[in-house]
């Protein structure tokens, strides 16, 4: 082979090692969109999913919002876990009996209520996904959590959880 045909051939080769370094490597982790459901009483004023924020929650409701986004792998593997940051309104239907709204007195009762709001962290297990998908949280009694991030949706047979959108908190707790 000629020197000519040898260096054309040596900097194609170098050339396209060089452009492989150019392709993007498939994501390890992936922002999925966050959604919550409670299944209390109580509203959850805002809470989040590794940082990422969701959507506030009535008593007794949730899905239908969505809030962007919480980082999470690609792929599921065992002792997945997420953090979970929450604020709860134990008692969400109190400014019924309030002062008319922008008031001194409608200030001072909103004061007084937001006194009694309670602040929560969770590390919690991610139940097993085959594709990543919605991250669902779920709000239980005794500030319990579950939470999924798969492909599919509550109401459907393959969803990991089937809770009753009404539960009710026991007169105790366990200790956690």
């Amino acid at each position: 082979m000629s020197r000519v045909l040898i260096r054309v051939l040596w900097l194609m080769l170098i050339s396209g090692l060089s452009l492989q370094g150019c392709t993007p490597p498939k994501p390890v982790r992936l922002g999925a969109p966050i959604e919550g459901y409670s299944h209390t009483s109580a509203a959850i004023n805002r809470f989040s999913v590794n940082r990422g924020g969701g959507p506030n929650i009535s008593p007794y409701s949730g899905g239908g919002k969505q809030n962007c986004c919480a980082s999470l792998p690609v792929k599921w593997h065992p002792g997945l876990t997420v953090v979970v940051e929450w604020e709860k309104d134990p008692d969400p239907y109190a400014s019924a009996n309030w002062p008319p709204l922008g008031t001194d007195g409608y200030r001072a009762a909103y004061k007084l209520h937001a006194a009694k709001y309670t602040r929560h962290r969770a590390v919690v297990p991610v139940a097993r996904y085959e594709e990543l998908g919605l991250v669902n949280v779920h709000f239980l009694p005794c500030n319990q959590v579950a939470v999924s991030a798969g492909a599919t949706y509550p109401g459907r047979p393959d969803y990991p959880f089937h809770f009753p959108q009404k539960m009710q908190e026991p007169a105790t707790c366990p200790e956690s």
